[in-house]
């Protein structure tokens, strides 16, 4: 449980960091931005035109008797809609961090410089265009098993009650996973950390990777809060990315500590 508290905590010091850092934050703000009308857009146009779609896609409920086909098409038309919300909500992250890629880059060595012994952050010497192919590539594998989880809850969550109260929060806890997965990879990439040994890492810390994620997936449900939260969300999973690597942070004091010696029962 220690674990979880920590993960939490790491969430509002990346937050206050940002707070005390107005330039970085402003710069934080562009990719979520940009993202948020990309999603938006496509949201509104499936709305539009979804109801098309499924009539396009169902030929054979032509013939059926009202009101069926109508309900039938209506039906499908809205777990499209909700399925489609919920790939948002778990992609939203993924995208953002790819637009972001250099903006967040730059926020999460400053980060490390700011709370590092000496000074230092880690850097990973390849091109950007590099650096932006193993995001986008990365970015596609963990947004493929998000998916996968995806289907799979939106379809236990038809099973009676379970549905509706245990799925729910299952979701709430894949979610945070991932996207503490996609958070800290900005600063485990530039340490060299392939994605097969971030989520082995990850999966080793479970409660200190929830701690950090729920909270965040949660907030994330709330239209527009992911853009703000996004630069903060970046800087704290860099703080978890040195714990997790076992580095030496500076405290607010000066004093160095293993973040591991101060999480430790």
């Amino acid at each position: 449980m220690r674990d979880l508290g920590a993960g939490f905590r790491y969430l509002l010091k990346g937050q206050k960091w940002v707070g005390r850092h107005g330039r970085q934050y402003g710069f934080g703000l562009l990719p979520g931005l940009i993202t948020l009308v990309l999603y938006a857009g496509a949201l509104v146009a499936l709305a539009l035109w979804g109801s098309g779609l499924i009539d396009w896609a169902t030929p054979f409920a032509d013939d059926w008797a009202d009101p069926w086909a109508g309900l039938f098409r209506g039906f499908l038309t809205a777990v499209l809609f909700a399925l489609a919300l919920l790939l948002c909500v778990l992609t939203f992250t993924a995208m953002t961090l790819l637009v972001g890629q250099p903006f967040y880059e730059s926020l999460s060595e400053r980060v490390d410089r700011d709370v590092s012994p000496d000074g230092t952050a880690p850097e990973s010497d390849l091109p950007l265009w590099r650096e932006l192919w193993i995001s986008a590539r990365d970015s596609l594998r963990i947004v493929a098993r998000a998916a996968a989880w995806a289907v799979l809850l939106f379809a236990l969550g038809f099973v009676p009650v379970a549905g509706q109260t245990v799925v729910p929060v299952i979701g709430l806890f894949v979610t945070g996973f991932f996207l503490t997965e996609e958070l800290t990879a900005v600063a485990l990439q530039r340490r060299g950390v392939e994605v097969r040994e971030r989520l082995a890492l990850l999966r080793s810390r479970k409660t200190l990777v929830w701690g950090f994620g729920t909270p965040l997936a949660l907030a994330f449900l709330v239209p527009f809060v992911a853009v703000f939260l996004m630069p903060g969300a970046v800087a704290g999973a860099t703080l978890m990315a040195r714990d997790l690597t076992g580095e030496d942070t500076e405290d607010g004091d000066g004093a160095a500590k293993r973040q591991e010696d101060v999480n430790a029962p």
